[in-house]
């Protein structure tokens, strides 16, 4: 089907003000500032696996549909925890997924699949159970190509900087390649974000031993309080020379705390001996966010906060396949109240930048646009994981803009592993802010060519100056 008028209002004056405002946003560079992207697609180049293993194995998206019809993960081919029997044959899998292609209808899964079988890949041919084959001949056939292998893709894709996310434990390895290729570190065209849930959250699996690991890598004593702050200190330098310009925080809640140093002391070593709580692990990570803010004063790392999921929800799905396969749930997060001990100790301070992720749209004109719109720390993320379709990004314009404006929000973020999805992400995101500047404008709200600017800014400029893309961080 056409897709120039993908997306765009049905009202035909405001679809052509939408479309002259979508020209202007298109050609923009795209600035993915935070994603999830293995960083050594891009340090390795080489040529991606055939189309089951790169476009359903790993998306979580597509398999725990599947999953809520009866179809396991190891019939996609998703490794198991124990190595035991899963699809290894990538068309087998692509036939299993093409024969429950009718589950996708409506949802945001199948407008990106299919806008990146159209527009990445130039495959025209619709997807069905019958057309399995010759779809999947068509996508192979594209990946054995030089013009498909994954830095000749960036370039096309037009990619500016792309974000990828790594733990202090990481050793950037990866990164110092892309460095010596001269796609990384600072002003790089791949750089990393620093995230430090698995040392700062006593439930991560094998929290004890991840904070003696990372006393290891940076020869700070971690088996005292003041020694770990020290190595995190250290090891955020060290992701700033990768090119890090922000941090990652995915906590349960938004909540924040001021712990006094002696009374954090002895939470932080009750954690280490094994005697550490629920209650201690929420009280430790909320007191963390507080020292993470002042280490952001200090190295001007721009903070990221995404609260609100409940990590490994289907514990057979965990068992079976571990982390990041599709078991986690969002629930209601609060931030008002959770967020005033930061709030009131650097709320005020425009040194300080955090931005602020939900899971839970209720919060968008409730809590979040409020409060962007009256701290100079506070910037509004995206609608990410569940709420990143069409209709929740209309809604999130429509909610957060009376009260914080474009200007107090970050621009887009595609959150995605699926490297070949991320132009087809940002498209949407910039077809939807068409189509909502459109109607400003026909509603004599906004004159076009303030429209023409906004848009600009929320599709490039937007996202590289809150994230400091290419700014020197230190």
């Amino acid at each position: 089907m056409p897709t120039t008028d993908l997306l765009f209002p049905a009202d035909p004056a405001q679809r052509a003000v939408a479309r002259r405002l979508y020209a202007l946003a298109a050609p923009q560079p795209i600035i993915s500032p935070h994603g999830h992207v293995d960083p050594s697609i891009l340090a390795e180049d080489r040529p991606f696996p055939d189309p089951a293993r790169l476009l359903i194995v790993p998306d979580h998206y597509l398999t725990r549909m599947l999953l809520s019809q009866g179809v396991p993960p190891a019939d996609l081919g998703v490794p198991t925890v124990d190595g035991s029997d899963t699809e290894t044959d990538g068309r087998a899998i692509w036939r299993r997924f093409a024969a429950h292609w009718h589950l996708f209808r409506g949802t945001p899964s199948r407008l990106w699949l299919e806008q990146t079988f159209r527009e990445v890949f130039g495959v025209r041919t619709p997807l069905s159970p019958a057309t399995a084959d010759a779809v999947y001949d068509e996508l192979a056939a594209r990946l054995a190509e030089p013009e498909f292998r994954p830095r000749a893709l960036f370039e096309r894709f037009g990619i500016e900087v792309l974000a990828t996310t790594e733990s202090p434990l990481d050793d950037l390895g990866q990164h110092a390649k892309l460095a010596a290729d001269g796609w990384g570190g600072p002003g790089g065209r791949v750089i990393t974000t620093f995230r430090p849930d698995n040392v700062a959250d006593m439930e991560f699996d094998g929290w004890a031993g991840n904070v003696a690991r990372l006393g290891e890598i940076t020869g700070e004593d971690t088996g005292r309080y003041a020694g770990y702050l020290a190595a995190l200190r250290r090891q955020r330098e060290v992701f700033i020379a990768a090119g890090a310009t922000s941090t990652d925080h995915g906590h349960p809640t938004a909540r924040t705390l001021t712990l006094g140093a002696d009374e954090a002391a002895r939470l932080y070593d009750r954690g280490l001996r094994g005697l550490a709580d629920a209650a201690d692990a929420e009280t430790f990570r909320a007191h963390m966010l507080l020292e993470f803010a002042r280490m952001s004063l200090d190295d001007g790392l721009v903070m990221q906060l995404h609260p609100g999921s409940v990590r490994n929800h289907n514990r057979w799905l965990y068992a079976r396949h571990g982390r990041d396969v599709g078991g986690d749930l969002p629930q209601a997060t609060e931030y008002l109240h959770a967020l005033t001990p930061l709030l009131d100790a650097y709320g005020n301070d425009p040194r300080l930048r955090v931005v602020l992720y939900t899971l839970d749209e209720y919060t968008f004109s409730r809590e979040l646009a409020p409060l962007a719109g009256g701290y100079a720390a506070v910037y509004l993320g995206a609608p990410w994981w569940f709420l990143d379709s069409p209709e929740v990004l209309r809604r999130f314009r429509e909610s957060v803009t009376e009260s914080a404006g474009f200007y107090n929000t970050a621009g887009f973020v595609d959150d995605t592993r699926a490297f070949c999805s991320i132009p087809v992400r940002h498209d949407v995101a910039r077809r939807v802010d068409a189509g909502y500047l459109a109607r400003l404008v026909i509603e004599h709200r906004l004159g076009e060519d303030e429209a023409a600017e906004t848009i600009v800014d929320l599709a490039y400029r937007l996202p590289k100056k809150v994230f400091k893309i290419g700014e020197k961080v230190l």
